[in-house]
């Protein structure tokens, strides 16, 4: 089974990857892998909106099966924002949008600085969707930018809720967490998890 991942970020397509490595007979592909289309607007009300707006359009255009996902962070405090506009919320680069957020709760107390990771994802055959997931993970905006994994918002947005082996990370940014413990309890690799019991 060949699945056409939406997506043109690096970052997105090696997590999606990893995660999905022990699915048997699956070979992924990216839009890089494609010759160049426009994309589809992006203009859901929703993550999961979005996500099924890529995986249709790229599903008819290729005529492939297409996993895209949609995923961004939701601040209480900004009453649900950057939200569906993460990704294009301040003009620049994943660490100017990480410094204008922390600039907008510079004065906001901790016990207010909940926030969640939101993922949906779509997998799509070219005619029609064939199955959706969704997942969070909650956590608090940081202080400040911390460590050097990870991309996005991931230097600023604390893990607060951890069990068993990974409880020794709560309060760490995602950004300082090992790929494997990111891998356990980022909101991508839960969405992502639901969707590989599908598949295999």
């Amino acid at each position: 089974m060949t699945i056409l991942l939406a997506t043109t970020s690096a970052h997105k397509a090696r997590e999606i990857a990893e995660l999905l490595a022990d699915v048997p007979d699956l070979k992924l592909e990216t839009l890089g892998d494609y010759p160049a289309t426009e994309a589809p607007d992006e203009d859901g009300a929703t993550m999961r909106d979005n996500a099924r707006l890529k995986a249709e359009f790229y599903a008819q255009h290729f005529q492939t099966l297409v996993l895209a996902d949609d995923s961004g962070l939701e601040v209480d405090a900004l009453d649900g924002a950057p939200g569906v506009h993460s990704a294009r919320w301040v003009e620049g680069s994943d660490a100017d949008r990480a410094r204008a957020l922390l600039d907008r709760m510079s004065e906001v107390e901790e016990e207010n600085r909940g926030a969640r990771y939101r993922c949906a994802l779509c997998l799509a055959a070219p005619d029609g969707v064939i199955h959706e997931a969704e997942a969070t993970c909650e956590g608090a905006i940081a202080p400040l930018a911390e460590g050097f994994g990870g991309f996005g918002y991931d230097p600023i947005f604390q893990i607060t809720l951890a069990t068993g082996a990974e409880a020794e990370f709560v309060r760490k940014t995602m950004a300082q967490v090992p790929p494997e413990v990111k891998a356990s309890v980022s909101h991508r690799a839960r969405a992502v998890k639901l969707l590989a019991e599908k598949l295999r």
